[in-house]
């Protein structure tokens, strides 16, 4: 990782009712290529971290910054047009649409540059060509969400912004999520990643940030994460120490 982080957030405060704080100043840093991921129990201000780093949320104190430059509550379209996407846990595909027409929506800034990002994406997501013209509420989760990863991929993002992407899915698209994210990484994507299957997370990510009552509690690369007694016990439970 470079000295200059291509994106960071330092000590967030943010919630959703006002005096009520979810995350209680925490941080965390991204650098070029990387693929980094954040776990935690339940309410421990994950998915708020991400929502505040897009601009959906508003930060009532904490900075985050875009290869250096201060970009602390600018609107989500405006990070997207300096090369940052998101792809929400729910309702990240437009289902009356087409495939297509869900693709196009993701150039929406840049809608000449379509035939030459669909193809890429396609060639990422081989089901959204053979696809085109069904209807995104039409198709399964697992579709959905490649989908709407494909979406946020048509601008050509320098970092990709994923939010609980195997949320609700089965084991075996759980699997090709994963998959198309080290897959997406490896093109040069940096990519952070909230996830609520904390085990798998750890095994494909670079490094890791565990959350804890909107803290940072633990971090640590994926395998020393994966491997710590006490994130284990806290985090993974028995079932991460036998395998």
């Amino acid at each position: 990782m470079s000295a200059e982080p291509l994106l960071s957030a330092e000590d967030l405060v943010a919630g959703y009712v006002p005096g009520l704080n979810v995350l209680e100043g925490c941080g965390l840093v991204l650098g070029d290529g990387e693929l980094v991921g954040v776990i935690g129990p339940n309410g421990a201000g994950k998915s708020t971290l991400v929502k505040a780093m897009f601009g959906l949320l508003h930060i009532r104190r904490g900075t985050v910054r875009l290869r250096g430059e201060d970009v602390t509550g600018l609107p989500a379209h405006a990070l997207v047009s300096r090369g940052i996407g998101y792809v929400p846990q729910r309702d990240n595909v437009f289902p009356t649409l087409t495939v297509e027409e869900n693709l196009r929506m993701g150039t929406y800034l840049r809608p000449k540059a379509f035939a030459e990002r669909v193809a890429a994406v396609e060639e990422l997501f081989g089901v959204l060509g053979q696809r085109r013209r069904q209807k995104a509420g039409s198709m399964s989760g697992g579709e959905r969400q490649m989908l709407g990863m494909g979406r946020a991929l048509m601008m050509a993002p320098g970092v990709l912004l994923l939010d609980e992407p195997s949320a609700g899915l089965s084991p075996r698209y759980q699997d090709q999520v994963f998959e198309r994210v080290r897959q997406i990484n490896a093109t040069g994507v940096a990519i952070l990643m909230v996830e609520q299957n904390a085990r798998r997370c750890l095994q494909i990510c670079d490094r890791g940030y565990v959350l804890d009552q909107g803290r940072n509690a633990y971090t640590g690369t994926g395998t020393e994460l994966l491997h710590d007694p006490k994130v284990i016990e806290l985090y993974l439970g028995t079932l991460a120490r036998a395998r």
